[in-house]
């Protein structure tokens, strides 16, 4: 571990953390890294945001900052795709090689499940496991005063050769007690400007993500979650993170980012009333649950500003839902779609295909399905479920010899996310492509021929009517 020569009330610490890029033109805000970065400001820690997001600089440039300016803590956190995964390769190599190598940590839902894997194969010195904040707090304070690591929970280190996993730590059941993130630290105006990807925005809405709480009430297989259970946030703390973007960022279109808005009929009736009670007017979309999904709590999440709502379908047939612990029929999903309809708001429907007992069929149903309900405001594409690193389906995939560790899952099977990494279905490799070929391009058909559609509509209207108020495709 690199030697820290300040001391917290003589220099304060200078903690370096990086956002990575992931090569869009735009990127949703960091706000895991945002919250960590406020509760370090508030120990008294100096903290500076490295944009690569922003800025798109190349790797080098990393290094090149770390061998001119001197920090005493990097960290980056990162999610567990193969894109991100390659990145946090290179850019552990470039914080290895610099000159003025920091103590580098690396924390979120990548590399929580495997630490040792991680910490082994980036060559960073500690992990935060799960939950960060108060881990943070322990871990940057045992740094400074060159306290043992031994007695912190939620980390893993490397002590000389030997890889050290201490035991977990409880979740923090008070989210609301933890620090609005450190918005003032990130350049806003480039996050802001979400618009094109958000049904029913205006090309003059300014977009941000806030989580109304943590974790979820449901266990699919194919989810890897660091919290279990569900936690939260109250309605006046909502309220409170909203009203600052609106003041302080000119934010008026909220994309609650966290995984289940509508953990109950209860709730969700709460957060809206307590919306629409605020005087705060902004427009919003969620992640939803279908079984949740009924035409008076619909109408009321309209009535509150709700544009959009995200759903989990996975599956159109009852069998292969119950085999993903879905908690989900196709009745259910049905009429909840109908209903969202109905309301008004659009519904975002996400089909996977290879979970446990898939075939043909069962894709072909959920084709069908896409079709009928399409409403035109997204592009609908059906992608192959992914057994990522602490889901159930990815130990299911160990049991049955797909896979043998996380190495394999990273290095070998996991090469992109439109990309099977594990067949678990009876077709070959080369059937299991082709269905999903096909489907995609009737997808794909179906979407191009609703653009047509409108665009002839629109010129129609333009020439035929001479509408005036037309403003150009482009």
């Amino acid at each position: 571990m690199p030697k820290i020569s300040t001391k917290k009330g003589l220099d304060s610490m200078r903690v370096l953390l990086v956002v990575y890029d992931n090569g869009s033109h735009i990127h949703q805000f960091p706000q895991g890294l945002a919250h960590i970065a406020k509760i370090l400001m508030l120990e008294g820690y100096e903290v500076e945001i490295y944009s690569q997001d922003v800025h798109h600089y190349a790797d080098e440039h990393l290094k090149q900052k770390l061998d001119e300016e001197k920090y005493d803590v990097v960290g980056l956190s990162l999610i567990a795709g193969y894109y991100q995964y390659r990145k946090l390769l290179k850019l552990s190599d470039v914080i290895n090689k610099s000159k003025n190598r920091p103590l580098y940590i690396i924390g979120g839902h990548g590399p929580s499940p495997d630490p040792e894997y991680f910490l082994k194969k980036t060559g960073a010195d500690m992990i935060v496991m799960g939950e960060g904040e108060e881990t943070a707090k322990e871990l940057f304070h045992a740094i400074d005063n060159k306290e043992p690591l031994s007695g912190i929970l939620g980390i893993a280190y490397k002590d000389g050769d030997e890889v050290i996993i201490n035991k977990e730590r409880p979740l923090i059941q008070d989210i609301d007690s933890l620090p609005l993130p450190a918005y003032e630290l990130f350049d806003i105006s480039h996050y802001r400007i979400l618009p094109a990807i958000m049904p029913g925005s205006e090309p003059t809405d300014f977009v941000m993500p806030v989580l109304s709480g943590r974790g979820c009430t449901f266990k699919c297989n194919f989810c890897y979650r660091m919290d279990k259970g569900f936690r939260p946030h109250s309605a006046e703390r909502i309220i409170e993170n909203i009203s600052l973007l609106q003041n302080d960022y000119g934010i008026n279109y909220i994309s609650f980012a966290d995984e289940l808005l509508m953990s109950s009929v209860r709730r969700t009736e709460e957060l809206c009333h307590a919306f629409m009670k605020s005087g705060l007017r902004f427009k919003w979309a969620c992640n939803g649950r279908l079984n949740y999904a009924k035409l008076d709590l619909l109408k009321l999440m309209k009535k509150a500003g709700c544009l959009f709502i995200n759903y989990g379908i996975e599956a159109m047939d009852n069998q292969i839902l119950k085999n993903m612990d879905k908690a989900l029929t196709t009745d259910q999903v049905t009429k909840g779609v109908e209903a969202t309809l109905q309301a008004g708001i659009s519904p975002g429907l996400n089909i996977l295909f290879g979970n446990i007992g898939e075939n043909r069929e069962t894709l072909r149903k959920g084709v069908d399905f896409l079709l009928k309900y399409d409403d035109g405001v997204q592009m609908r594409t059906i992608r192959p479920v992914t057994p990522y690193p602490g889901s159930p389906l990815y130990y299911h995939a160990i049991e049955k010899g797909f896979l043998k560790d996380c190495e394999d899952f990273y290095e070998n099977k996991h090469t992109n996310s439109d990309l099977m990494a594990v067949n678990f279905t009876e077709l070959s490799d080369e059937e299991f492509y082709q269905a999903l070929y096909e489907a995609n391009m009737m997808l794909l058909d179906n979407y191009i021929a609703r653009r047509q559609k409108r665009n002839s509509a629109t010129l129609k209207k333009l020439y035929i009517e001479r509408d005036s108020s037309f403003r150009g495709f482009r």
